[in-house]
């Protein structure tokens, strides 16, 4: 027998706002993510994630039937910028290890604080010529299934929160 239930759009509204942001204890330099949650007022929590610099988590309530943390199958690896993503690619052999981990998630996309009109145009450090950097990041994307996105730093604490929020709400709705 196979159990289903439903949360009702009050208990569903009541439970997102508890999630919990969960912030890699390994992060650095993300003083705008964290001034961006308490803005907010999203909980977050300092914890080692074996994969990504943030995932998510809905908080035990038993008053809702949730007995226990519900950890979402989720992350999101932050780069500062795209010389960072370049660096991260030249260490290839790390970088693919994480990887190769975040295949056990359902979800799983690197968000780049930068422009990928500065990707397209080379507008980096990095050595790395723009069409083969751009066909390392295709090629990553394609073999471990995954996503990478450009957003502005200003705008980066906002994609994170509303793409965990939105992915957990939408866990939740499909329960069952």
């Amino acid at each position: 027998m196979t159990l289903a239930f439903r949360f009702t759009d009050t208990e569903l509204k009541k439970i997102m706002s508890t999630l919990t942001i969960l912030v890699d204890t390994r992060e650095q330099a993300n003083d705008h993510i964290t001034a961006y949650l308490d803005k907010k007022k999203v909980a977050y929590e300092s914890v080692k994630l074996d994969v990504g610099d943030y995932s998510a988590k809905i908080p035990a309530n038993p008053e809702l039937g949730i007995v226990r943390d519900l950890y979402l199958p989720a992350a999101i690896e932050r780069k500062n910028s795209v010389d960072e993503l370049a660096q991260t690619i030249k260490t290839e052999s790390r970088w693919e290890h994480e990887l190769v981990r975040s295949k056990e998630l359902d979800f799983f996309t690197v968000v780049v604080e930068g422009s990928y009109v500065d990707l397209v145009n080379g507008n980096y450090r990095s050595q790395y010529n723009s069409k083969a950097l751009q066909a390392r990041i295709k090629s990553y994307e394609a073999r471990f299934r995954f996503t990478t996105v450009f957003v502005p730093k200003e705008l980066s604490a906002h994609y994170i929160h509303t793409e965990l929020y939105y992915r957990a709400r939408h866990e939740l709705r499909n329960l069952g």
